[in-house]
């Protein structure tokens, strides 16, 4: 069981977490049709508006209330009236999700009233579907907001139906899953005959296709519909510990029962999965993950000479650091170091002495003498003054092409994951070890030839 110890710092060098409020707007940006707004300045936005680009490389609709400092002290009733406003008549959004930020929190907006004020002497507004979430940068981390978001949009929109359709069943998936790993568990899903409704759905919104024609708001996503009927549910899968308080959320207003699997990343975590789905549908799993899962088990095998005894040091999420260090873990790795965003109940099942929550510079002082780093782009600087490989993971990945379409996730995103590790250990110089299989094969190979000749 891991120690958790939260870093005691006067500030932050190099910082490993985002805010909140980027996680609650990516989480919307999941939803179809929709608009996400931030209650704060116009630069709050810009900096979510530009890491997102970065790292999708595709078009973020993304709209800020704009407040200066005279509506900052004033209050932002009239703000966030006036983007509601702009918003509707232009865009013609299908939902709108508002999150506040530091700056507002701290003035103490009261944007629930004011919602109501506006939706009363607005009659234009009185039927758009707005949903709002708090969530403060000056606490907690991305994952946080993301979860905040999904639970919000849940309490708001979800009705609870007269009775339950047995084959349909709701995925609440969390922030760490990038956009391949959402559509990989779908088709698992779908595999067994069931009907997945997946809340937030960026598979949908951000899996780098080209739209047939310009929307201003997200093309794609979970559907206004398919939340409202979510109630109607034989269960909900959490995938993730942060959306076990949205899935209790679900549970207590609609009365379907949930359970939770913290991770889709290794073949134990896998097996559990397709076993529950089984049982589920009553249905045997497709041939085609039998032979995944037998193609995973041959990587491990392939890769294990290269993975065992490895150091490795990492930096994100909890639920990606979870994921990440449990799979490496059972590859026979050594966690030298893993430094995480905010609190989780996960952090003590990691595989390490101590769960930092602090920063890249607490990565880095803790990292030397690792022989892997694994956290996001921003991690780059330390793993060359280290002189250690970098494995880019999680949000921001701005300097790799394709970061919404890796995955990490069931039996495919498994053996791909290993393959792709297993190859930097290779390429690091790990090949001339002479105690690797690798050379070893080498050596009989030119003793082989020597013979011929």
């Amino acid at each position: 069981m891991a120690r958790v110890v939260t870093s005691k710092k006067a500030c932050s060098v190099n910082p490993l977490k985002m805010s909140q409020p980027i996680g609650a707007a990516l989480a919307f940006l999941g939803l179809n049709r929709c608009m996400p707004v931030l209650h704060g300045s116009q630069g709050c936005t810009s900096f979510g508006l530009v890491l997102f680009v970065r790292h999708f490389r595709e078009a973020i609709p993304l709209q800020t209330t704009a407040m200066n400092e005279v509506t900052t002290i004033l209050g932002g009733l009239e703000n966030i009236e006036q983007a509601l406003l702009n918003i509707n008549n232009r865009a013609k959004p299908e939902v709108i999700g508002l999150a506040s930020t530091g700056l507002t929190e701290t003035k103490g907006d009261d944007v629930e009233g004011y919602l109501k004020l506006i939706r009363a002497r607005r009659l234009e507004l009185a039927d758009v579907p707005i949903v709002y979430v708090s969530t403060p940068d000056f606490k907690d981390a991305f994952q946080d907001g993301w979860a905040k978001a999904v639970t919000a949009v849940i309490e708001a929109f979800v009705e609870r139906p007269p009775s339950r359709v047995s084959d349909s069943v709701n995925v609440l998936v969390g922030s760490h899953l990038t956009p391949a790993d959402i559509e990989e568990i779908r088709e698992i899903i779908e595999s067994f005959c069931l009907r997945p409704t997946i809340l937030p759905d960026l598979s949908g919104s951000l899996d780098g296709h080209v739209p047939d024609e310009f929307s201003p708001t997200t093309i794609g996503g979970t559907r206004f519909e398919e939340i409202r009927a979510m109630g109607a549910a034989a269960v909900t899968f959490a995938i993730g510990s942060q959306m076990w308080s949205a899935a209790l959320a679900l549970e207590m207003k609609t009365g379907v029962p949930c359970v939770l699997f913290d991770r889709l990343t290794g073949l134990e975590a896998n097996d559990k999965f397709f076993d529950y789905l089984a049982s589920l549908s009553c249905r045997p799993v497709a041939a085609k993950y039998r032979r995944q899962r037998s193609q995973l088990v041959d990587a491990m095998l392939d890769a294990h000479f290269f993975f065992g005894g490895k150091k490795i040091a990492i930096g994100a999420e909890p639920d990606l650091l979870w994921s990440l260090s449990a799979w490496l873990a059972e590859m026979g790795c050594e966690i030298s170091a893993a430094v995480t965003t905010t609190q989780s109940p996960v952090l003590e099942n990691v595989p390490a002495d101590e769960v930092v929550i602090g920063d890249l510079e607490d990565l880095e002082a803790r990292a030397v003498g690792s022989d892997l780093l694994i956290t996001h782009s921003h991690g780059h600087q330390a793993a060359q003054r280290l002189n250690i490989p970098l494995l880019r993971a999680g949000i921001p990945s701005f300097d790799r092409l394709g970061a919404a379409h890796r995955l990490h996730v069931g039996y495919r995103g498994t053996r791909d994951l290993t393959f792709e590790t297993g190859n930097i250990f290779i390429a690091n110089g790990h090949e001339n070890d002479p105690n690797t299989w690798v050379r070893v094969e080498t050596a009989g190979e030119h003793d082989a030839q020597a013979a011929a000749g």
